[in-house]
C-alpha cells in the first residue's frame, strides 16, 4: 500500500487591544438586545437513528465551591457500539454579580467537558447550550460508574450569583448496514485522581504525569491536552519579559510566549499550542455580555499523535506521559487523555521510534523601549520557530506501519507599549501556526 499524508495547519490569531483610562463606572441595567441565550459553537452534527438519552444531572447548583455527584449507568436501550455519543449540557446564572468560573466534568478519572461560565450583570442572567461529540471516547461508556461535575463558585463577599447546570449524555444506534466509526478501545486519564481534577502547573519545570502499563497489542495512540491560564497566567498573552516586568506593569512575567510540551519517559513526544482562550471576565466584560470568545464557554482539546512510539509502549514495561507549559508563571490547570487504538488482530505489537529531533523552544526576545520620567513608549518583540520529525514503526498483525509526523511550530508576539501617569496601553498582535504533515507507510498490509 503505498504511504498517505495528512497536512494539518493550526493557525491561532490574537489582536487585542488593552487601554486603561481613569473612569467612573455607573451601575444599572445592560440589557444586550431581546435574548441572553447563547449555544457554544460549534454545534454537533446528529445521525439519523433516535438516540438513548442518559442524564447526568439536572438542575445542579454550584454555589460554594461544590461538587456535584453522579451515577452513570450505560443506556440499556441502545448497546454499543454506537454511530456517535454527544455530551448536552445547559447552564444558567441568575442575575446579579459573580465572576466567570471555570467548569469540568468528569466520568471516573476522564474528563468529558472543560470550559468557563459566562457573567451576569445585576439585570442579566445569561444562559447557553454546549453540546461535544465524545465518540471517540466511546470506550468509557460501557462501564457504570460514579462522575462529578466541578463549577467552582462561591457567593461570598458580595457575589449574590448561583450557577446552575444540566447534563446529559446522547447514544446514537448504528444505522441498518452502517460500520460503527473507529473509536479508541482505551481512553486513560492523566488528571489529579480517580475522580478527575485538573493539576495546577505553576511554573515550566510543573509536569501534569501518568504513569501506565499500556496493553501490549497498541497500534496507534493520542493525547488530547487541555492547558488553562489562571490567575497570573490568565493574561499569559500580554506578559512581559522578567526584565522590564517592573516598568511595563504587566503583572506577569516569562514573555507572552506559552507552548505545552509533551515527553514519554521523559524523551520530547509532541508540542501542543496554548489557546488564547478570553473568558468573560476578562480585558472588558462588557464586549463579551452580546458574544463570548472563541472557546470560551466550551474548550476544544489539542490532539497530539503518538502513534510513533506505539511500538515502545507496548513493550510490556511502565512508560510515563508528562505534560508540561513553557513559560508556566503560575499557573496554568491542565488535563489531557490518551486515546489508545489496539490491534484486535493480534496481543503482542513490537517497534520503535526511528527518528526523533525535537527539541524544547528557544524563544527570541527583542525590546525596543524608550523609558522616560513620565512616558513609557516602545515594543517587545517574541518569537520561536522550530522544525521537527518524529518517526517510529510498529509491527501489527497486517504488517509493519510506519509513521512519520513532521511539524513546523511558528509563534510570534508584537507588544506595542505607550504609559504613562493617566493612561496604559498595550496593543498585542499574536500569531502561532502549526503545520503538521502526517506519512503513513505500510508494508505487507
Amino acid at each position: 500500500m503505498p504511504p498517505t499524508a495528512r497536512l494539518t495547519r493550526t493557525i491561532l490569531p490574537l489582536l487585542l487591544t488593552v487601554i486603561l483610562v481613569p473612569f467612573v463606572f455607573a451601575s444599572g441595567p445592560y440589557v444586550i438586545g431581546s435574548s441572553n441565550t447563547v449555544t457554544a459553537d460549534p454545534l454537533v452534527p446528529r445521525p439519523s437513528t433516535t438516540p438513548c438519552v442518559v442524564p447526568l444531572f439536572t438542575g445542579a447548583s454550584f454555589f460554594d465551591f461544590n461538587v456535584e455527584n453522579f451515577s452513570y449507568a450505560p443506556p440499556s436501550g441502545c448497546p454499543g457500539p454506537w454511530a456517535k455519543v454527544v455530551l448536552e449540557s445547559d447552564i444558567n446564572l441568575n442575575a446579579g454579580i459573580q465572576y466567570d468560573r471555570t467548569a469540568n466534568f468528569w466520568l471516573g478519572p476522564v474528563n468529558i467537558y472543560f470550559g468557563t461560565t459566562s457573567e451576569p450583570s445585576p439585570s442579566l442572567g445569561p444562559s447557553w447550550h454546549i453540546e461535544s461529540d465524545l465518540t471517540d471516547y466511546s470506550s468509557i461508556f460501557y462501564t457504570a460508574q460514579s462522575g462529578q461535575a466541578d463549577i467552582g463558585n462561591t457567593l461570598c463577599c458580595g457575589l449574590t450569583s448561583t450557577i446552575y447546570a444540566s447534563a446529559s449524555l446522547e447514544f446514537y444506534p448504528l444505522a441498518k448496514g452502517q460500520t460503527a466509526p473507529v473509536a479508541a478501545d482505551q481512553v486513560l486519564a492523566l488528571s489529579a485522581g480517580s475522580s478527575g481534577g485538573t493539576v495546577a502547573l505553576n511554573t515550566g519545570s510543573s509536569t501534569l504525569s501518568g504513569t501506565f502499563t499500556f496493553p501490549t497489542n497498541v497500534q496507534s495512540a493520542y493525547l488530547d491536552v487541555y492547558a488553562q491560564g489562571q490567575s497570573t497566567d490568565e493574561f499569559w498573552y500580554v506578559c512581559s519579559p522578567n526584565d522590564v516586568e517592573a516598568e511595563l506593569e504587566t503583572g506577569c512575567g516569562n514573555t507572552g510566549f506559552r507552548e505545552t510540551e509533551i515527553t514519554i519517559d521523559g524523551q520530547p513526544a509532541g508540542v501542543a499550542p496554548v489557546f488564547p482562550w478570553i473568558f468573560t471576565g476578562g480585558i472588558d466584560p462588557f464586549l463579551w455580555f452580546p458574544i463570548p470568545g472563541v472557546q470560551t464557554l466550551n474548550f476544544t482539546p489539542y490532539r497530539v499523535n503518538l502513534t510513533p512510539f506505539a511500538g515502545l509502549l507496548s513493550n510490556g514495561q511502565q512508560h510515563t506521559v508528562s505534560l508540561s507549559v513553557y513559560n508556566a508563571d503560575s499557573y496554568f490547570s491542565a488535563t489531557a487523555s490518551l486515546l489508545l487504538y489496539l490491534d484486535s488482530g493480534s496481543t503482542q505489537t513490537t517497534g520503535a521510534v526511528t527518528q526523533n529531533t525535537l527539541t524544547g523552544p528557544s524563544p527570541v526576545v527583542t525590546e525596543n523601549l524608550n523609558v522616560q520620567p513620565t512616558n513609557l513608549r516602545g515594543t517587545v518583540y517574541v518569537t520561536s520557530n522550530r522544525s521537527f520529525v518524529i518517526s517510529g514503526y510498529v509491527n501489527t498483525s497486517k504488517g509493519k506501519v510506519t509513521t512519520k509526523v513532521a511539524q513546523s511550530a511558528n509563534f510570534s508576539s508584537h507588544q506595542y507599549f505607550n504609559i504613562s501617569a493617566t493612561k496604559y496601553v498595550e496593543n498585542v498582535s499574536q500569531n502561532t501556526t502549526l503545520n503538521s504533515n502526517t506519512t503513513v507507510t505500510r508494508k505487507g498490509c
